[in-house]
């Protein structure tokens, strides 16, 4: 009799085991066909079969630049479409392996699916992510400069410890991290520092990282022990090629200085005059470059920088003027706060405009900031969807 009685009761348990994958299933199915619809992929396989066609023309070849632009765009959009058609094979592989588990029971055929069920939701969000980087400018290189606040030395070393953060972060991404420019501080940290962080989608991850950044610890600088509370801005622009560039710069806007480059803490110190210093005085604009030997080669990346700032200048007004006409509030602002480090008297990070956060500290200090970009570029869509 008892036993009769347990195998009722596992019989009723693999039933609500199998409705309950049966819903999941349902669910991601149906995630995946909004996604296919709201990303248009039917559009991105029109726009594959133009690129081509354009890509079998005899004369293809005749502008390089244009010819590989073309075959980059094409290479992002079959990842995309083919990413898709993936992850639907997948669902349809699932979907059969619970046909046959409700044909006949199967536990490690019924463990394997529930794995595979696990593991496909982590991809699908993995893939909604990249189709969230379809920006206009998401594809490109960024442009990341830190500027500490005031608090001398206090927040010259938590510029430092951004700095550090970013190059982990692009390192893990397998981003190229350049030091374009580099003011080191007066006794410890950074006073500026410019980064160049080359890889595809670059910009559109490093975009949710613009702000000011807010640090609460006790400080290494105090003898007494104190908290100390710093600030340092993070601004990210993209690396606008020359070609997505409408800017005409007049000379007599712009005053070029030329000095000696220094690394990162005064080392690789250049005995010429090869570092150049850029200032757009219409805007107040200054950009540095020193990432060269060469001084032509410095200037020609600066005035490629300083193209790039006044370009976004240009995107954010039209962007404002746009959203006054809707009658939308958007703060564009740089110099809003939007996340805290806190080492003491706890340890917490927290993303003000998410609540993204972790006590992971050290974690987020090392470089892994991914769920707290992945976190603004989720609002960011529902921002847009609502």
């Amino acid at each position: 009799m008892y036993k009769t009685a347990k195998d009722c009761i596992n019989r009723r348990e693999n039933q609500w085991n199998y409705q309950k994958l049966n819903v999941i299933l349902m669910n991601i199915r149906i995630t995946l066909t909004k996604l296919g619809g709201l990303f248009d992929l039917e559009n991105k396989e029109t726009n594959i079969q133009e690129y081509e066609e354009m890509m079998a023309d005899p004369g293809f070849w005749d502008d390089q630049n244009k010819a590989q632009d073309i075959i980059d765009k094409n290479n992002a959009l079959k990842s995309i479409v083919n990413g898709y058609h993936d992850l639907a094979n997948e669902v349809e592989d699932m979907s059969a392996t619970r046909e046959l588990l409700q044909e006949e029971y199967d536990e490690d055929m019924k463990a394997e699916l529930e794995e595979e069920v696990i593991q496909f939701k982590e991809k699908m969000d993995q893939y909604e992510l990249q189709l969230l980087l379809d920006g206009p400018h998401d594809a490109n290189n960024a442009i990341l400069e830190l500027h500490p606040g005031a608090g001398g030395t206090e927040s010259q070393d938590w510029a430092s410890m951004l700095l550090r953060m970013y190059q982990r972060y692009g390192e893990q991404k397998g981003f190229k991290v350049e030091t374009v420019d580099y003011l080191p501080g007066d006794e410890a940290g950074v006073k500026s520092v410019t980064l160049l962080i080359k890889g595809h989608n670059a910009y559109g991850y490093l975009k949710a990282e613009k702000g000011v950044h807010r640090l609460v610890r006790i400080s290494p600088f105090d003898s007494s022990g104190r908290r100390h509370t710093s600030f340092a801005s993070c601004d990210v622009i993209p690396d606008f090629d020359n070609d997505e560039i409408e800017i005409e710069i007049n000379p007599d806007d712009i005053t070029v200085d030329t000095f000696r480059a220094s690394g990162a803490g005064g080392q690789h110190i250049n005995k010429t005059e090869s570092a150049i210093r850029i200032t757009h005085h219409p805007t107040g604009i200054v950009v540095n470059n020193q990432n060269e030997r060469s001084q032509i080669k410095n200037r020609e990346a600066a005035m490629k920088m300083l193209k790039s700032k006044l370009y976004q200048l240009k995107l954010e007004e039209q962007e404002r003027e746009m959203a006054e006409i809707r009658g939308e509030q958007k703060e564009i602002g740089w110099g809003s706060q939007i996340r805290s480090y806190v080492f003491h008297p706890y340890s917490m990070v927290k993303d003000h405009r998410t609540n993204e956060e972790t006590g992971k500290v050290d974690a987020v200090m090392d470089g892994e900031i991914e769920p707290f970009i992945e976190a603004y570029l989720r609002k960011e869509m529902d921002n847009q969807d609502s």
